[in-house]
């Protein structure tokens, strides 16, 4: 998982909808069911720290609407009511757009708008969300064998499959970008690419350039794409020498998760696994059933982890630590690529662990899959 695909994510999302001239009129109307008569309101979406802008108002009675926008290109919009928690997003594609929805239907197959953009956003997130309840369904599998005795070979062909699933992920993301013939639609779904690897964008994204060639959301991420190839790419002094198996692990300390600094020297005297994971990293995520199994077993024989998160969203931090059952200490200092370990341990992709004697030396780096638990078995008799 590399930081550039972290960046990339973020200036999909901003050059979605920014930049907007008054150049074309488009209208949207249609009919919601179960709606109370309301105000409504046409919003233009930025996906950043600016709130949605309001484009029109209008008035929904007994289920009919119409508000209307001016934008110089296709980009993400929203209609919102009033008086209701709720809404429905879609792309500016044609200049007249009808929606059919019901407002009690909450699922993805709910509203329907007319036009192919918003029919292949619809695709690609019921795609997306098929293979997130695989993902969900087989790391319940994985919590389940976890607590039963004498399932060894299940747990690891579970874990197995997650791993698979998050390959034909990235497989499935990849191709998409590469083949929709909607810009609004690849921009967000490279939003997803964030656990692929470099390799597999390295045509992908400039690629969208010919085939959109108009499209200044898509002229953007490509130039910020470009851009961090060639930062990338330019010679770097390090800033330190990354510790290295035999050499003494560099302490450090952040806030948990109550807010409270803890430092990795607190933990001396333990086997430690220290654990640099993110909660938006999916070889993070299907990598977690693998560490928490190598905790439970274990755990009583004074070894314990430390999980690092890269996370800059504190919410989505503990959502996922809860979902995936981590139990042990989690510390964060919340800046993304910019965490302190970054430098201090020299790693550029995550996952990536370093394993440590009570004396705080380093045993091990990259621990993975069957060599996690291989590797404390080892040390652990």
């Amino acid at each position: 998982m590399r930081r550039i695909f972290s960046a990339l994510f973020i200036t999909t999302l901003f050059f979605s909808c920014k930049d907007k001239e008054d150049k074309g009129e488009f209208t949207l109307e249609g009919n919601v069911k179960n709606v109370p008569d309301q105000v409504v309101y046409l919003e233009q979406l930025f996906f950043t720290d600016q709130p949605p802008q309001v484009l029109d108002t209008g008035e929904i009675k007994g289920g009919k609407f119409e508000v209307s926008g001016n934008a110089a290109e296709e980009g993400l919009y929203r209609l919102r009511f009033e008086k209701l928690n709720s809404g429905f997003i879609f792309i500016n594609d044609q200049p007249e757009i009808n929606l059919q929805a019901d407002v009690n239907d909450v699922s993805l197959e709910g509203p329907k708008f007319n036009s192919p953009a918003n029919l292949a956003l619809k695709n690609l997130l019921l795609n997306i969300e098929g293979q997130r309840k695989d993902m969900m369904a087989t790391t319940a599998l994985v919590d389940t064998l976890q607590k039963q005795p004498g399932t060894d070979s299940a747990l690891a062909a579970a874990n197995a499959r997650l791993v698979t699933i998050s390959n034909q992920f990235n497989e499935f993301i990849v191709k998409f970008i590469d083949t929709t013939r909607q810009p609004v639609v690849a921009m967000f779904a490279v939003g997803y690419t964030q656990s692929v690897a470099p390799a597999q964008l390295s045509t992908v994204i400039p690629n969208l350039a010919k085939r959109f060639p108009t499209h200044r959301g898509i002229a953007g991420i490509v130039n910020r794409y470009k851009e961090m190839l060639a930062a990338e790419s330019q010679p770097k002094t390090p800033n330190t020498v990354a510790p290295a198996v035999g050499g003494m692990a560099p302490d450090f300390s952040m806030a948990d998760t109550e807010g409270k600094p803890f430092s990795l020297s607190q933990l001396k005297g333990k086997y430690v696994l220290v654990d640099f994971w993110a909660s938006w990293c999916g070889p993070c995520r299907a990598e977690n059933p693998n560490v928490v199994a190598a905790y439970n077993k274990f755990k009583d024989k004074n070894f314990t982890v430390l999980g690092v998160s890269l996370d800059d969203n504190k919410d989505k931090w503990l959502q996922a630590i809860k979902a995936d059952n981590l139990t042990w200490k989690h510390v964060s200092d919340l800046k993304g690529w910019e965490n302190a370990t970054v430098k201090l341990y020299g790693y550029d992709g995550i996952p990536y662990n370093v394993l440590l004697d009570p004396e705080g030396k380093i045993i091990a780096t990259s621990l993975r899959d069957a060599a996690l638990p291989a590797k404390l078995a080892e040390i652990l008799k």
